[in-house]
């Protein structure tokens, strides 16, 4: 085990927050007791999950991507598992890239365990205020089959939506509905989520505009979402009639989250695109043996 010191930053999307730990040559082993440990918001640096950053050539699921994306998201839970995909994730990633000095404002490719990821850094305003970001999630899947959740001796029904990760999409009256959220709902039939799903749960708040609160698999309640928003989006859209497919034009809502409001639009060929911010708070080193890092 290595008494190395190990350099990382902290970051947020509407306060769904994350350690970034640059890891460009993808030398670092991180196990999930190690994600763990940084995540634990006591004991440790305090997180939803940890995005480790590396060169898409120097991983191994990645480097079939490493033509169209030089940067892989390589995203952890906080209680070590993997996960495919985390779009508040994806906008932080891009932050960092940004404020390394590893991208500009405009365009870039970001690989993940979902595949490749187009993102649009706006350019900042006259006021030097960083741009918001914008991220093409790719186009959601909608599988057949009833989905019911249940929290304590309520259930309701749930739209089953997968943004390169699962999700169920309940609609309520309060969002006090859904309890305190600190372990996860009951999905039924189990079988529809071998690998666990994310969880949210939606009021409506105006036109074209809701609330949602989410139990996030391996991590709990977080302050935001931006796959759940996305899945909420889209569920909300077919609820209310309004498929880009089926209108010929885009179709947005805004989605507010416990840690700000997101902006989630579908296009008539199905892409789905998220903006929001994305800040970069802090930085500093941990000692390698302390979280358990391998170097």
């Amino acid at each position: 085990m290595s008494t190395a010191q190990i350099a990382f930053l902290k970051g947020h999307g509407t306060e769904n927050d994350f350690v970034i730990i640059p890891d460009h040559d993808g030398r670092l082993e991180l196990s999930p007791t190690a994600v763990a440990l940084l995540c634990d918001r006591r004991a440790g640096i305090g997180a939803d999950g940890v995005l480790r950053v590396v060169r898409s050539a120097a991983h191994p699921e990645a480097r079939a991507m490493a033509d169209e994306a030089e940067w892989f998201m390589d995203y952890r839970n906080s209680d070590g598992s993997v996960a495919e995909m985390c779009g508040n994730g994806v906008r932080v990633f891009a932050r960092y890239l940004q404020a390394a000095g590893l991208a500009e404002a405009g365009d870039l490719a970001i690989a993940t365990r979902a595949g490749v990821r187009h993102a649009h850094i706006a350019k900042a305003g006259p006021d030097g205020e960083p741009g918001g970001i914008t991220v093409a999630m790719g186009r959601a899947e909608l599988p057949e089959g009833e989905v019911t959740v249940t929290v304590g001796e309520r259930d309701w029904p749930a739209r089953n939506v997968n943004m390169g990760n699962p999700h169920a999409v309940s609609f309520v009256d309060d969002l006090a509905d859904a309890g305190n959220l600190y372990t996860a709902p009951a999905v039924a039939p189990a079988a529809t989520y071998p690998d666990g799903v994310n969880v949210e749960f939606v009021v409506d708040r105006g036109p074209r505009h809701v609330a949602m609160r989410v139990h996030e698999r391996g991590s709990g309640e977080t302050r935001s979402c931006g796959t759940g928003a996305c899945a909420v989006m889209v569920a909300t859209a077919r609820r209310d009639g309004a498929d880009p497919a089926v209108l010929g034009h885009p179709v947005t809502y805004t989605v507010d989250v416990p840690g700000g409001r997101l902006v989630i639009s579908e296009t008539p060929d199905g892409t789905v695109e998220m903006t929001g911010p994305a800040v970069i708070v802090a930085e500093g080193v941990f000692d390698a043996s302390r979280f358990a890092v391998t170097v």
